[in-house]
């Protein structure tokens, strides 16, 4: 009895968890202990160490899409050293580092601090610059976790992907319709010449509380589009080059971008129910305010009958 692999959109549309959390207790230990913070006259306080990660991380796929999920207890030491000499440590422990704060942020990160050397004005001195900038470095590292959890994981579980990893990835070659020469890599659905699809135009409006600029480079930035889409992405930024949202669950190519005015790409979902070959047209247009910018996405070419459910992913950006 012979077994016929899934198509690649296919076998990445069911459930499917990996559990990491070995190497997330690894990836905090190596990475917390490379923090350190210095005050206006001198002063340094750094993470001495990490005495504990306790919770559980996983890295989940479900429909093409590759989520997070993890919430964790992380406990450790710092020490600080005044210009003078004077020397502290203490210990601090964060209740909470997960998904739901670094990613969704529903709610603050929670800091217990104690410290652990005798008290004195010089010791005191350290403390508040250790309680003053240590949050704000930890909070950046731990948002760098999910986009190296994927980085590390997102190969294993997103079917048909032979990459090492996203960053430093060639783009694929562009396809070529007299080339006879084997692409690694997922296969494309070639179209049909023939075929017509019957197609309807989708539009969403969305409104943040970001600049233009930024807002472009989040849709565009192959190192930044993983902080809100939760898997890995090929983007070069450039006109006339492919590419990948979702870990391959969405492509496409690039038409023309206008920093933080007007993004104009193909787009085709990567799903049984997108229809073979079809390619949609994307345009994405910036509209800055005083304090926000509007954000408008027009999908024109999308199947008759898949207008919600394309709604839906587009809402999802």
């Amino acid at each position: 009895m012979s077994v016929t692999p899934m198509a690649y959109s296919t076998a990445n549309w069911h459930w499917k968890n990996k559990t990491v959390t070995p190497w997330a207790r690894q990836w905090f230990e190596r990475e917390l202990v490379t923090i350190q913070v210095e005050g206006s006259d001198g002063a340094v306080v750094s993470v001495e160490r990490v005495e504990e990660v306790d919770g559980d991380v996983e890295l989940g796929r479900r429909k093409s899409k590759l989520i997070t999920i993890y919430d964790c207890k992380v406990v450790l030491h710092w020490k600080g050293r005044a210009t003078d000499g004077a020397e502290a440590t203490g210990k601090l422990t964060i209740p909470e580092v997960s998904h739901e704060i670094t990613l969704d942020g529903l709610s603050d990160y929670v800091y217990q601090w104690s410290l652990t050397s005798p008290s004195s004005a010089e010791i005191a001195v350290l403390f508040e610059l250790a309680k003053a900038k240590l949050p704000t470095a930890l909070e950046a590292k731990f948002a760098a976790f999910p986009v190296d959890l994927v980085e590390a994981h997102g190969k294993d579980i997103i079917v048909g992907s032979n990459e090492p990893s996203r960053t430093g990835s060639p783009a694929p070659p562009p396809a070529s319709a007299t080339s006879n020469s084997a692409v690694p890599g997922p296969v494309k659905k070639a179209a049909s010449s023939s075929q017509k699809i019957n197609s309807s135009v989708v539009e969403v409006e969305a409104t943040f509380h970001a600049s233009a600029d930024d807002l472009f480079s989040l849709l565009t930035d192959e190192k930044r589009i993983p902080m809100w889409s939760r898997a890995p992405a090929k983007s070069a930024a450039a006109s006339d080059t492919e590419y990948e949202l979702f870990g391959g669950g969405v492509r496409g190519k690039y038409i023309s971008l206008t920093p933080g005015k007007e993004i104009k790409q193909t787009w085709a979902l990567q799903s049984p129910t997108w229809p073979n070959g079809h390619m949609a047209a994307l345009t994405t247009a910036f509209e800055q305010s005083t304090d926000s910018t509007k954000v408008t996405f027009t999908l024109d070419g999308v199947p008759t009958g898949m207008e919600d459910e394309i709604r839906r992913n587009l809402e999802g950006y």
